[in-house]
């Protein structure tokens, strides 16, 4: 028989009786084993493991030692570690034999070692054995399917948030996405504007570089104040030094930071660098570099930008609309899905984004999104108008609604198989 080593984690209920179980399931002879023995003669004081019953005197099978995550402090905590948690994993253990995800065949043969959860301010008995009894089936369940697999945890890394965070770490993972450009000077103005853009998960929020310029860094801090949940871009346009400037920008919990195209290769791959180690995404601003594929191509393929950016400047913009030009043409950036090839990771499923700026106007956002358009960016359509809710919404009326929120995380984490007729 194979040597047997498996792990499962489960969560379930809530409140202070809320259970959360991490468990090894292995062979007697094996590092499992090892651990449980260890267990039971090296006692601590405040987590000491003990062998799960179902009844005094009825240890269930296969083996399985309980250790408590939190110091157990005195006997009303004790006692909700020996009564309900001690009977409820032990059942759970026994039940999933019965149910078939432990075969009684190898029960004499492997051992469980489950690591409880129980708060110290927990008082329902009740609730404390029903979700610890919960858990840790499904916790066994999972370990003996090996879920999840690694698509699950793909699929899922950039989707979902953790209930004791408290907020979500928003991630770029279905565009497009309508970026508003704060290329302001005035924070009251900033935060009207802020208050008056609708609750939409396709809005990112840029702290321009005006209002970078004006009141430093911290204003990125300010506008997570306002929108906890934000997608918020540090416009810096960085040319030099961009370790420092990009730390900057992360520490004050930016998720992005641009970076002038304009720097040269050595900068832009230092800046970029940085960008990967505080763990936010890279947007290298293409205004005014020619031949600026030439340039993507010359970055290593581990230091290609998550977005590239191609923008238009004002003054270009401007200069169009004089000449009767139709200022939302892409045509001058070349074919977007080409700048896509050359930003894509070769060695891995993540795919480069880009973003257009400059004069884009809610009629030419589908064109935009079917040249392969990522990211719209609008600054003064909608932070110029009276009615910024409005304005936002002119150009959202183009973008469909993000499907993961048409979802429930917690209904999709197992696979229900049913029967064809």
């Amino acid at each position: 028989m194979d040597k047997m080593y498996r792990i499962g984690e489960a969560l379930i209920g809530d409140g202070p009786e809320l259970a959360h179980i991490d468990l090894l399931i292995g062979d007697k002879q094996g590092p499992v084993g090892q651990a449980f023995a260890n267990g039971l003669s090296n006692l601590s004081v405040g987590h000491t493991p003990l062998t799960s019953v179902i009844r005094p005197n009825l240890m269930t099978k296969p083996a399985t030692l309980i250790i408590p995550k939190v110091t157990v402090g005195d006997l009303d905590d004790a006692s909700k570690i020996f009564g309900p948690a001690q009977t409820a994993v032990a059942r759970a253990v026994a039940d999933a034999v019965e149910e078939g995800y432990i075969s009684k065949d190898i029960v004499e043969d492997i051992v469980i070692n489950v690591s409880v959860f129980i708060d110290p301010s927990a008082e329902n008995f009740r609730k404390i054995y029903q979700y610890n009894y919960g858990a840790t089936k499904l916790a066994i369940r999972r370990a003996m399917e090996g879920y999840p697999d690694i698509d699950k945890v793909l699929a899922e890394k950039d989707r979902g948030t953790h209930p004791i965070m408290g907020f979500k770490v928003k991630k770029l993972w279905a565009p497009p996405y309508l970026q508003v450009a704060l290329d302001l000077n005035d924070e009251n103005a900033m935060e009207r504007i802020i208050a008056d853009l609708p609750e939409n998960e396709r809005i990112l929020i840029e702290a321009g570089t005006p209002l970078v310029k004006k009141f430093g860094v911290g204003i990125i801090s300010r506008i997570r104040e306002l929108r906890p949940d934000a997608f918020i871009i540090a416009d810096l346009k960085t040319l030099d030094v961009g370790r420092v400037e990009v730390k900057m920008a992360a520490d004050e919990t930016a998720d992005a930071v641009a970076i002038s195209g304009l720097g040269t290769i050595e900068s832009i791959a230092k800046a970029i660098h940085e960008t990967q180690k505080q763990g936010i995404y890279s947007i290298l601003d293409m205004m005014n570099v020619d031949g600026f594929q030439k340039k993507l191509k010359k970055l290593p393929d581990d230091l290609k930008p998550d977005i590239v950016l191609l923008h238009r400047n004002v003054d270009m913009e401007s200069y169009k609309k004089e000449h009767g030009e139709d200022v939302g043409d892409m045509t001058e950036w070349g074919n977007i899905f080409d700048i896509k090839e050359i930003i894509n990771n070769k060695k891995s499923d993540k795919k480069g984004l880009v973003a257009v700026a400059g004069g884009i106007e809610p009629k030419n956002v589908k064109d935009a999104i079917s040249k392969g358009a990522d990211i719209i960016i609008a600054g003064r359509y909608i932070i110029g108008s009276r009615d910024v809710r409005r304005a936002a919404q002119d150009f959202l009326q183009y973008f469909d609604p993000d499907k993961d929120n048409m979802r429930l995380a917690m209904d999709e984490d197992e696979n229900i198989k049913v029967k064809d007729d």
